[in-house]
C-alpha cells in the first residue's frame, strides 16, 4: 500500500511542476483538476473522507468550473484554438 501513496504523490509533484510549464490555460487547468483528484484519493488513503469530499468537490469541481467559464468569458479558449489552427 505504501507503494501507491509513493506512486500518488509522484504524479502530485509531476501535477505541480507540468502546470507551472504549461503554455495553454486549458491544459493548466486539466492538470489542476487532476491535482485535486489525486489529492482527494490520497486523503481517503489517509482515513480523512470529510477532506477527501471537499477536496473533490471544490477543488475538481466547482474551481475547476469557475476556471472554464473565465476562460470562456474572456475568450481565451477560442484564441488558444485559432492557435493551433495555424
Amino acid at each position: 500500500m505504501q507503494i501507491f501513496q509513493y506512486i500518488l504523490l509522484a504524479f502530485l509533484v509531476i501535477c505541480a511542476v507540468s502546470v507551472s510549464f504549461s503554455k495553454r490555460l486549458l491544459n493548466s487547468i486539466l492538470i489542476f483538476m487532476s491535482y485535486s483528484l489525486i489529492m482527494s484519493i490520497i486523503w481517503i488513503l489517509l482515513e480523512s473522507p470529510d477532506l477527501a469530499i471537499t477536496e473533490a468537490a471544490v477543488g475538481a469541481g466547482v474551481t475547476s468550473v469557475l476556471f472554464f467559464a473565465t476562460l470562456k468569458k474572456i475568450h481565451a479558449m477560442r484564441e488558444e484554438d485559432e492557435d493551433s489552427d495555424e
